[in-house]
Protein backbone atom coordinates (compact mmCIF):
# COMPACT_ATOMS: atom_id res chain seq x y z
CA UNK A 1 0.00 0.00 0.00
CA UNK A 2 1.43 3.40 -0.94
CA UNK A 3 0.29 6.25 1.17
CA UNK A 4 0.49 10.13 -0.06
CA UNK A 5 -2.06 12.68 0.62
CA UNK A 6 -1.09 16.22 0.97
CA UNK A 7 -2.91 19.12 2.86
CA UNK A 8 -3.77 21.31 -0.29
CA UNK A 9 -4.88 18.05 -1.81
CA UNK A 10 -7.40 17.23 1.07
CA UNK A 11 -8.72 20.62 0.91
CA UNK A 12 -8.85 20.50 -2.91
CA UNK A 13 -11.65 17.79 -2.27
CA UNK A 14 -13.41 19.70 -0.20
CA UNK A 15 -13.97 22.78 -2.83
CA UNK A 16 -14.38 20.27 -5.51
CA UNK A 17 -16.97 18.71 -3.94
CA UNK A 18 -18.36 22.41 -2.80
CA UNK A 19 -18.65 23.23 -6.12
CA UNK A 20 -20.54 20.89 -8.15
CA UNK A 21 -23.17 22.23 -7.56
CA UNK A 22 -22.19 25.37 -9.82
CA UNK A 23 -21.14 23.35 -12.87
CA UNK A 24 -23.62 21.50 -15.63
CA UNK A 25 -20.49 18.79 -16.27
CA UNK A 26 -17.52 17.50 -15.41
CA UNK A 27 -14.23 16.89 -17.38
CA UNK A 28 -12.51 14.24 -16.17
CA UNK A 29 -8.81 14.10 -17.33
CA UNK A 30 -7.11 10.75 -17.77
CA UNK A 31 -3.50 9.79 -18.68
CA UNK A 32 -3.85 7.96 -22.08
CA UNK A 33 -0.82 6.30 -20.67
CA UNK A 34 -2.68 4.70 -17.62
CA UNK A 35 -6.83 5.30 -18.47
CA UNK A 36 -7.26 3.06 -15.45
CA UNK A 37 -5.14 4.13 -13.10
CA UNK A 38 -5.11 7.85 -13.47
CA UNK A 39 -8.87 7.76 -13.01
CA UNK A 40 -9.47 8.86 -9.29
CA UNK A 41 -12.24 6.93 -7.74
CA UNK A 42 -12.14 9.72 -4.54
CA UNK A 43 -13.81 11.97 -7.87
CA UNK A 44 -15.86 9.36 -9.23
CA UNK A 45 -17.79 9.13 -5.61
CA UNK A 46 -17.93 12.76 -5.44
CA UNK A 47 -19.43 13.67 -9.38
CA UNK A 48 -22.51 10.66 -9.03
CA UNK A 49 -24.81 11.29 -11.62
CA UNK A 50 -23.48 14.98 -12.53
CA UNK A 51 -22.76 15.04 -16.54
CA UNK A 52 -19.37 13.85 -17.70
CA UNK A 53 -16.87 14.10 -20.52
CA UNK A 54 -13.72 11.93 -19.94
CA UNK A 55 -10.66 13.59 -21.95
CA UNK A 56 -8.18 10.92 -22.80
CA UNK A 57 -4.86 13.49 -22.85
CA UNK A 58 -1.39 12.76 -24.19
CA UNK A 59 -2.54 10.28 -26.39
CA UNK A 60 0.42 11.10 -29.18
CA UNK A 61 2.69 9.31 -26.24
CA UNK A 62 0.68 6.31 -25.90
CA UNK A 63 0.01 3.17 -27.81
CA UNK A 64 -2.26 3.83 -30.28
CA UNK A 65 -4.25 0.15 -30.63
CA UNK A 66 -4.74 0.24 -26.51
CA UNK A 67 -5.79 3.47 -26.93
CA UNK A 68 -8.78 2.45 -29.15
CA UNK A 69 -9.44 -0.51 -27.04
CA UNK A 70 -9.90 2.12 -23.77
CA UNK A 71 -12.50 4.45 -25.61
CA UNK A 72 -14.56 1.11 -26.51
CA UNK A 73 -14.12 0.30 -22.97
CA UNK A 74 -15.35 3.91 -21.47
CA UNK A 75 -17.90 3.73 -24.17
CA UNK A 76 -19.29 0.14 -22.58
CA UNK A 77 -18.74 1.86 -19.31
CA UNK A 78 -21.69 4.70 -20.45
CA UNK A 79 -19.20 7.85 -20.54
CA UNK A 80 -19.10 10.06 -23.90
CA UNK A 81 -14.71 10.04 -24.65
CA UNK A 82 -12.42 12.35 -26.36
CA UNK A 83 -9.28 11.46 -27.78
CA UNK A 84 -7.25 14.67 -27.04
CA UNK A 85 -3.27 15.73 -27.77
CA UNK A 86 -3.67 19.19 -26.36
CA UNK A 87 -0.32 20.60 -27.48
CA UNK A 88 -1.00 20.30 -31.22
CA UNK A 89 -4.80 20.34 -30.76
CA UNK A 90 -6.37 17.21 -31.95
CA UNK A 91 -9.70 16.98 -31.06
CA UNK A 92 -9.90 19.88 -28.55
CA UNK A 93 -12.48 21.59 -30.59
CA UNK A 94 -14.51 19.13 -30.31
CA UNK A 95 -14.68 19.23 -26.21
CA UNK A 96 -17.10 22.27 -26.88
CA UNK A 97 -19.31 20.49 -29.28
CA UNK A 98 -19.70 17.28 -27.43
CA UNK A 99 -20.09 19.06 -24.21
CA UNK A 100 -23.70 20.52 -25.54
CA UNK A 101 -24.40 17.22 -27.25
CA UNK A 102 -24.39 16.08 -24.01
CA UNK A 103 -26.31 18.70 -22.12
CA UNK A 104 -28.97 19.11 -25.26
CA UNK A 105 -31.64 17.83 -23.01
CA UNK A 106 -30.66 20.12 -19.78
CA UNK A 107 -30.13 22.84 -22.18
CA UNK A 108 -33.74 22.53 -23.57
CA UNK A 109 -35.47 23.02 -20.68
CA UNK A 110 -33.97 25.84 -19.80
CA UNK A 111 -34.94 27.63 -22.80
CA UNK A 112 -38.59 25.69 -22.74
CA UNK A 113 -39.01 27.67 -19.38
CA UNK A 114 -37.76 30.67 -21.28
CA UNK A 115 -34.51 31.19 -19.66
CA UNK A 116 -32.13 33.23 -21.01
CA UNK A 117 -29.23 31.65 -23.01
CA UNK A 118 -26.26 30.91 -21.41
CA UNK A 119 -22.60 29.71 -21.10
CA UNK A 120 -22.46 26.06 -20.13
CA UNK A 121 -20.59 25.86 -16.67
CA UNK A 122 -17.74 23.06 -16.85
CA UNK A 123 -15.06 21.72 -13.90
CA UNK A 124 -12.08 20.26 -15.33
CA UNK A 125 -10.52 17.47 -12.62
CA UNK A 126 -7.64 15.12 -12.85
CA UNK A 127 -5.05 13.64 -11.30
CA UNK A 128 -1.49 16.27 -11.03
CA UNK A 129 0.14 16.43 -14.27
CA UNK A 130 -2.26 15.10 -16.19
CA UNK A 131 -2.42 18.41 -19.09
CA UNK A 132 -5.41 20.71 -17.14
CA UNK A 133 -3.34 23.68 -17.70
CA UNK A 134 -1.95 22.72 -21.29
CA UNK A 135 -5.97 21.58 -22.40
CA UNK A 136 -7.15 25.07 -20.92
CA UNK A 137 -4.41 27.56 -22.56
CA UNK A 138 -5.50 25.51 -26.09
CA UNK A 139 -8.99 26.20 -25.35
CA UNK A 140 -8.70 29.80 -24.60
CA UNK A 141 -6.06 30.24 -26.92
CA UNK A 142 -3.84 32.34 -24.51
CA UNK A 143 -1.95 31.45 -21.44
CA UNK A 144 -4.85 31.22 -18.95
CA UNK A 145 -3.09 28.81 -16.94
CA UNK A 146 0.30 27.34 -15.45
CA UNK A 147 1.65 24.83 -17.02
CA UNK A 148 4.60 22.53 -15.84
CA UNK A 149 5.85 18.81 -16.23
CA UNK A 150 5.57 18.27 -12.78
CA UNK A 151 2.78 17.57 -10.18
CA UNK A 152 1.41 20.55 -8.16
CA UNK A 153 1.32 23.16 -10.62
CA UNK A 154 -1.79 24.51 -10.34
CA UNK A 155 -2.76 24.76 -6.14
CA UNK A 156 -6.34 26.66 -6.70
CA UNK A 157 -9.55 26.50 -8.25
CA UNK A 158 -10.52 29.63 -10.45
CA UNK A 159 -13.30 30.37 -13.21
CA UNK A 160 -11.82 30.68 -17.22
CA UNK A 161 -13.99 32.18 -19.77
CA UNK A 162 -13.38 30.03 -22.81
CA UNK A 163 -15.99 32.11 -25.22
CA UNK A 164 -19.60 32.82 -25.07
CA UNK A 165 -20.86 29.13 -24.71
CA UNK A 166 -18.27 27.42 -21.93
CA UNK A 167 -16.91 28.72 -18.69
CA UNK A 168 -14.15 26.89 -17.44
CA UNK A 169 -13.82 26.48 -13.59
CA UNK A 170 -10.44 24.46 -13.28
CA UNK A 171 -9.21 22.73 -10.38
CA UNK A 172 -5.50 21.34 -8.17
CA UNK A 173 -4.59 18.02 -9.44
CA UNK A 174 -6.08 15.37 -6.75
CA UNK A 175 -4.78 12.28 -6.23
CA UNK A 176 -6.61 9.82 -3.46
CA UNK A 177 -4.90 9.13 0.18
CA UNK A 178 -3.66 5.87 -1.08
CA UNK A 179 -3.27 3.34 -3.17
CA UNK A 180 -4.51 -0.09 -2.15
CA UNK A 181 -2.73 -1.54 -5.58
CA UNK A 182 0.98 -0.86 -5.76
CA UNK A 183 0.83 -1.67 -9.59
CA UNK A 184 -1.31 1.35 -9.48
CA UNK A 185 1.11 3.13 -7.38
CA UNK A 186 3.77 2.72 -10.06
CA UNK A 187 1.70 3.58 -12.74
CA UNK A 188 1.36 6.76 -11.20
CA UNK A 189 4.75 7.24 -10.38
CA UNK A 190 6.06 6.26 -13.91
CA UNK A 191 4.22 8.98 -15.61
CA UNK A 192 5.48 11.92 -12.91
CA UNK A 193 1.60 12.05 -11.32
CA UNK A 194 3.83 11.39 -8.06
CA UNK A 195 6.94 13.35 -6.90
CA UNK A 196 9.95 11.61 -7.82
CA UNK A 197 10.80 10.88 -4.40
CA UNK A 198 7.73 9.07 -3.35
CA UNK A 199 9.40 5.67 -4.80
CA UNK A 200 12.40 4.98 -5.34
CA UNK A 201 14.00 5.37 -8.75
CA UNK A 202 15.37 1.62 -8.42
CA UNK A 203 12.12 0.02 -7.75
CA UNK A 204 10.60 1.93 -10.88
CA UNK A 205 13.05 0.69 -13.04
CA UNK A 206 12.91 -2.45 -11.97
CA UNK A 207 9.00 -2.76 -12.57
CA UNK A 208 9.47 -1.02 -15.95
CA UNK A 209 12.42 -2.43 -17.30
CA UNK A 210 10.02 -6.35 -16.57
CA UNK A 211 7.50 -4.18 -18.39
CA UNK A 212 9.20 -2.94 -21.59
CA UNK A 213 10.69 -6.58 -22.03
CA UNK A 214 7.43 -8.13 -21.46
CA UNK A 215 4.93 -5.64 -23.40
CA UNK A 216 7.04 -3.93 -26.07
CA UNK A 217 10.08 -5.78 -26.18
CA UNK A 218 11.44 -4.11 -29.85
CA UNK A 219 10.87 -0.70 -28.27
CA UNK A 220 13.96 -1.75 -25.69
CA UNK A 221 16.02 -3.84 -28.35
CA UNK A 222 15.87 -1.11 -30.72
CA UNK A 223 16.74 1.67 -28.35
CA UNK A 224 19.64 0.28 -26.26
CA UNK A 225 20.87 -2.69 -29.11
CA UNK A 226 19.87 -5.10 -26.69
CA UNK A 227 19.93 -8.89 -26.56
CA UNK A 228 16.70 -9.86 -24.92
CA UNK A 229 17.38 -13.39 -24.20
CA UNK A 230 19.95 -11.86 -20.96
CA UNK A 231 18.63 -11.13 -17.88
CA UNK A 232 17.89 -7.78 -16.44
CA UNK A 233 21.36 -7.97 -14.75
CA UNK A 234 22.91 -8.14 -17.71
CA UNK A 235 20.77 -5.98 -20.04
CA UNK A 236 21.53 -3.31 -17.21
CA UNK A 237 25.00 -3.79 -17.34
CA UNK A 238 25.18 -3.84 -21.33
CA UNK A 239 23.16 -0.35 -21.35
CA UNK A 240 25.46 1.07 -18.32
CA UNK A 241 28.69 0.20 -20.92
CA UNK A 242 27.29 1.78 -23.58
CA UNK A 243 26.67 5.05 -21.51
CA UNK A 244 30.08 5.25 -19.94
CA UNK A 245 28.10 4.99 -16.36
CA UNK A 246 30.81 4.58 -13.54
CA UNK A 247 30.53 1.25 -12.00
CA UNK A 248 29.85 2.46 -8.50
CA UNK A 249 26.05 3.76 -9.52
CA UNK A 250 25.19 2.24 -12.76
CA UNK A 251 21.78 0.47 -11.54
CA UNK A 252 20.53 3.69 -10.14
CA UNK A 253 21.65 5.81 -13.21
CA UNK A 254 20.25 3.14 -16.19
CA UNK A 255 16.63 3.22 -13.93
CA UNK A 256 16.73 6.75 -14.19
CA UNK A 257 17.77 6.66 -18.18
CA UNK A 258 15.10 4.39 -18.99
CA UNK A 259 11.97 6.31 -16.83
CA UNK A 260 13.76 9.78 -18.85
CA UNK A 261 13.55 7.81 -21.73
CA UNK A 262 10.03 6.66 -21.31
CA UNK A 263 8.74 10.12 -20.16
CA UNK A 264 10.47 11.73 -23.20
CA UNK A 265 9.41 9.40 -25.61
CA UNK A 266 12.47 8.42 -26.94
CA UNK A 267 10.64 4.98 -26.34
CA UNK A 268 8.06 4.95 -28.54
CA UNK A 269 4.52 5.26 -27.60
CA UNK A 270 3.82 3.37 -24.71
CA UNK A 271 0.73 2.44 -22.94
CA UNK A 272 1.19 0.84 -19.47
CA UNK A 273 -2.63 0.38 -18.36
CA UNK A 274 -3.09 -3.00 -20.73
CA UNK A 275 -6.86 -3.27 -21.22
CA UNK A 276 -6.88 -6.79 -21.93
CA UNK A 277 -5.42 -7.68 -18.16
CA UNK A 278 -9.22 -5.67 -17.40
CA UNK A 279 -11.34 -8.08 -19.29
Amino acid sequence: MIQWFPGHMAKARREIEERLKLVDIVFELLDARIPLSSQNPMISSLLQNKPKLVLLMKTDLADPLETKLWVDYFHKQGHQVLEVNALSGFNSALIIKTSLQILEDKLLRERKRGLKERAVRAMIVGIPNVGKSTIINRLVKRKAAKVGNKPGVTRAQQWIRISGKLELLDTPGVLWPKFEDKQTGLHLAITGAIRDEILSSHDLGEYFLEFMRKYYPQNLSDRYQLDLKQGNLDLVRKISQDRGFFQSDNLERVYNLLLSDFRNSRLGRITLDRYNQEE
